[in-house]
């Protein structure tokens, strides 16, 4: 017991190994032992998520808004609760604050997600450094994948997601490109194709593989007349490749006779109507 305390004793203060903590402190958005003074409210959040979650229910619209990560100019260790200048070692007990550290965004984590600041986009990224590509034409990075590998659209992730609104370029949940170049979040991009949603919110171009269902499509019509008043031609405008067809009508779907698609909408009823 006396060895045991003598050890305690050692950990002053100022003797704390640097990993003391670690991933014990934090918030449901990031693992790290430090909060942050927040410079336009002069209060202290554990990250700037927790700080944009609270301004935005205030009563008060007024009272509305978000945290400039790169103000951040104080933060106070969770390990000996001294306030401080933003640095990655606290300047009292020694502790690593965050395991990774960024000094351009004031950045903390304890977790180890391939975190990488990208000097282009100004913030940090996740996911590994040389796993990623900035494409200057989007305003963002994306998997190398993706590199020449993608519909570009100038500041595509300077937008909100389609489905949800929540602000793209420094979210942290998952995006995906979709095949027109418009983004969203991953978890929404799945939850419109569960709904068997297949076009982009924005440009109603078909996101999603329909070929099988454009083949059932042909033989569903072609074993389903349409009453002999309804054998009319119809004008149609293909949201896939733009260009317009006259088509017969059928209440089952329009094809488009130049890509073959059945994401088309009339713009024109039929010649009885």
């Amino acid at each position: 017991m006396e060895q045991q305390h003598q050890q305690d004793s050692a950990l002053t203060p100022l003797t704390k190994p640097k990993d003391f903590g670690k991933s014990d402190y934090g918030c449901e958005h990031y693992k790290r032992r430090c909060k942050i003074l927040a410079p336009c409210c002069n209060q202290i959040f554990p990250c700037r998520h927790c700080h944009n979650e609270v301004t935005s229910n205030l009563s008060n619209p007024k009272d509305h808004h978000e945290l400039v990560r790169q103000d951040v100019k104080q933060v106070v260790c969770l390990i000996c609760n001294t306030e401080q200048q933003v640095a990655q070692v606290c300047s009292n007990c020694g502790v690593n604050m965050g395991e990774y550290f960024c000094d351009v965004c004031k950045f903390y984590d304890d977790t180890d997600k391939g975190q990488f600041h990208c000097e282009e986009c100004g913030i940090c990224r996740v996911g590994g450094r040389d796993n990623f590509f900035h494409c200057k034409k989007c305003g963002s990075c994306y998997s190398v994948s993706l590199r020449d590998n993608h519909l570009c659209v100038e500041n595509s992730m300077k937008n909100f997601c389609p489905v949800c609104y929540e602000y793209l370029f420094d979210s942290i949940k998952g995006t995906t490109i979709m095949k027109c170049g418009h983004t969203m979040h991953m978890d929404c991009f799945h939850e419109m194709a569960g709904q068997n949603q297949y076009r982009c919110p924005i440009c109603s171009k078909t996101v999603c593989e329909m070929s099988a269902y454009w083949r059932s499509l042909d033989e569903e019509i072609q074993a389903t007349a349409m009453p002999e008043e309804y054998q009319n031609e119809v004008s149609i405008l293909c949201n896939d490749c733009n260009n317009t067809s006259n088509v017969r009508y059928h209440i089952l779907g329009h094809k488009c006779s130049h890509c073959n698609s059945y994401n088309t909408r009339r713009i024109s009823t039929p010649d009885n109507q």
